[in-house]
């Protein structure tokens, strides 16, 4: 029997936060407190959010009020762009994976994190974990890197569906050959495992350079014989979730930690497998705090937005991104481990977790995401060479 949605979660992540507070204190001062305006486009509130309110109910000379909105990465940019050519920027903090940060940096929308505000954030550039640093070091400290991963690819499936799963690339495409419309990814401009299935590809079928995608010569070949037998591309991984779980799809496109978070929140059983294909190369992932050009215009806001992200770096708020296991591991820091967790967390997440994890991740080579302009050049590629059919 699947276990209840666990969405009185958050409520005792965060009041475990405000019992246990954060080791850091505010700095600083402002004239009256401020309303902050956080836009997600990557499901980050689902690991942050409590850490969040915490700051909030901590240091209420600072902070009024905080305004949620969640948009997809393809929204962002003309949504701060908007605000920017009007003079009037409203949103104080991004949260944002590599797709939203590429497409950001591409239209100039961001505020540098460095070399202007380094000073405040030097300690915990120092201390990433090295995947963590990779992908900071990548977008150049124009976003700071909040949460890490690793990206994958890999695969779910319906094991009473798909008893002996694929083991090749070839494999997989001789299966969903075999079995048209059961194989599913989403659009990877807005889904962390479709982007992962498209910029890990280039590895195991071994194009030319896996971090050009003008030379996937056999990435396209393969994607475009796939698109034969996959039904239509949605617009989010929860939609490819959904229907693995209603039976209508037997595999997915994911990543571990959306395999482990949609097993944690009962979307699909918890006997549902994973697996990875011969040749993989974790192409590992991160989420970004990234500030809207123009909010150093307000001092009080900018202030308190930096403080804000001080408190999320530090290792007991770190501790929260295990979360419900979405962007497992999370943490972005070295030194933070799932023991240090709120008791909560660590019960919720636990049995749920599978040795063959870190048996993939110690045994396979890793690399970086793709750098801001290939990310953008991948997602245009693909829409216009594989997503560009409308599927009946």
């Amino acid at each position: 029997m699947r276990s209840k949605s666990p969405k009185g979660a958050v409520v005792l992540f965060l009041a475990a936060s405000l019992l246990a507070g954060a080791s850091a204190s505010a700095q600083v001062t402002v004239k009256k407190p401020v309303k902050l305006q956080i836009i997600d486009v990557a499901g980050n509130l689902t690991l942050s959010k409590a850490p969040i309110e915490a700051f909030k109910a901590k240091y209420p000379n600072l902070v009024a009020d905080i305004e949620y909105i969640k948009l997809t990465a393809p929204e962002l940019p003309s949504k701060l762009k908007a605000q920017q050519m009007a003079g009037v920027v409203d949103t104080t903090m991004v949260l944002t994976g590599t797709d939203g940060m590429a497409s950001g940096i591409e239209q100039d929308v961001y505020l540098p994190i460095t070399p202007a505000y380094q000073k405040d954030f030097q300690k915990y550039i120092d201390n990433y974990l090295p995947g963590a640093k990779a992908a900071f070091d990548l977008f150049k400290g124009v976003g700071l890197a909040y949460t890490f991963c690793y990206g994958a690819p890999m695969f779910t499936y319906n094991p009473d569906k798909v008893p002996t799963p694929p083991k090749t690339a070839e494999e997989l495409l001789a299966w969903a050959k075999a079995n048209p419309g059961k194989f599913l990814y989403a659009r990877p401009a807005n889904s962390g495992p479709g982007k992962s299935f498209l910029v890990g590809l280039p590895y195991i079928l071994g194009d030319k350079d896996p971090k050009d995608p003008k030379t996937w010569t056999k990435t396209w070949a393969y994607l475009k014989e796939l698109d034969q037998y996959i039904d239509y591309y949605p617009s989010g991984t929860g939609i490819t979730f959904k229907e693995l779980a209603e039976g209508t799809r037997w595999i997915l496109a994911s990543h571990i930690g959306w395999d482990v978070q949609q097993r944690v929140l009962a979307t699909i059983p918890p006997n549902y497998q994973g697996f990875v294909l011969k040749g993989t190369t974790w192409v590992n992932d991160a989420h970004f705090m990234a500030i809207p050009k123009g909010l150093e215009k307000d001092k009080d806001r900018m202030a308190v937005t930096l403080e804000l992200m001080k408190w999320l770096m530090n290792p007991d708020m770190q501790a929260y991104t295990f979360g419900n296991g979405y962007f497992y591991p999370g943490p972005s820091q070295k030194g933070v481990s799932i023991e240090m967790a709120p008791a909560d967390i660590q019960k919720l997440l636990k049995p749920f977790l599978r040795p063959e994890y870190d048996k993939w991740v110690q045994s396979m080579p890793q690399t970086p995401p793709l750098g801001p302009a290939p990310t953008v050049e991948a997602f245009d590629m693909w829409d216009q060479l594989v997503g560009a059919k409308v599927k009946k």
